[in-house]
């Protein structure tokens, strides 16, 4: 199924957006340090009940080099996808993403979530939850070169795939700018980056306490 039908599949059975809580979702190319910028938020929040750190489902097997997440064939991913197992679920780079479930419960008792998102989810993102929040996680092109390149997993050819994708993608955001989503430069420290992060998710709190008593 393509990506804006499993959209629309997921859209289907929603009414009103959920609420309270927030949604944050980290965006942005490969290389650009996502998943540190998470790590770092995750730790530093650690035992603070009010922040859940979602852990996606892929059908992409578990390597140790990328992020942290359950791993599903394709086959178990549509048939759990069909059971109502994700709150959302999309396709990206010929895999397949889901949210837990579970997670509606989260935003619906005021909580803020945290997942690494693909950019086409965000459409169907903003239509089931009442907050969003949109971290996008950026770093020069010279930067994602070296990061990229250093992985290993990919050809000098695809690199540059890569890095042009990023840049009509860097395009795009500067024609659609939009008031809930925040840039975070990564090129400099991991600490730099995360404790921006962490402020970002705090900020996202006090909009959900708000949001919980309206």
């Amino acid at each position: 199924m393509m990506a804006s039908a499993m959209i629309e599949a997921e859209m289907a059975s929603i009414g009103n957006p959920i609420g309270s809580g927030v949604f944050v979702a980290v965006v942005g190319p490969s290389g650009a340090g996502k998943d540190t910028v998470i790590a770092y938020a995750r730790q530093a929040l650690r035992g603070q009940p009010d922040f859940e750190f979602v852990r996606r489902v892929t059908t992409r097997p578990c390597d140790g080099a990328t992020e942290d997440h359950d791993s599903l064939t394709e086959a178990a991913f549509d048939a759990a996808d069909a059971a109502g197992a994700f709150a959302l679920s999309w396709q990206a780079h010929g895999l397949k993403y889901g949210l837990p479930a579970g997670v509606d419960a989260a935003i619906a008792d005021g909580r803020v979530a945290v997942a690494n998102l693909s950019r086409a989810a965000l459409p169907a993102l903003r239509r089931r939850y009442a907050h969003v929040l949109v971290a996008e996680v950026t770093a020069s092109p010279e930067i994602l070169a070296e990061r990229l390149a250093a992985r290993g997993r990919e050809s000098r050819d695809e690199v540059l795939s890569r890095l042009a994708r990023a840049a009509r993608m860097d395009e795009a955001r500067m024609k659609e700018a939009r008031s809930d989503v925040v840039r975070i430069d990564n090129g400099g420290s991991r600490e730099a980056a995360g404790e921006k992060f962490v402020s970002l998710l705090r900020k996202a709190l006090k909009v959900a306490d708000v949001a919980g008593v309206c």
